[in-house]
């Protein structure tokens, strides 16, 4: 099964935000997922980025690939680019 780590869309019409998920490629946007490892709201002022570094990490070493876009925010997040302790 080959994982990306991805958005997934929740909240109502015009007021969206963003868990941080890994699923199987072949699932749709806001279908099945394995794990959920952060969250992303890009409505506040400035925007809220929270991600399990662990579970990120975790899910990394396995294999799991990144969307261009997770990939940034795990970058603004400061979970790329450390090594795990």
């Amino acid at each position: 099964m080959a994982t990306r780590i991805r958005l997934r869309r929740v909240g109502r019409k015009g007021q969206g935000y963003f868990r941080i998920v890994v699923a199987d490629s072949r699932s749709p946007r806001d279908g099945r997922f394995v794990a959920t490892i952060g969250n992303y709201n890009p409505r506040a002022n400035p925007a809220v980025i929270q991600v399990n570094a662990e579970q990120a990490h975790a899910w990394l070493a396995k294999g799991a690939t990144p969307t261009d876009t997770v990939r940034s925010l795990l970058k603004k997040a400061g979970v790329l680019g450390k090594r795990p302790a």
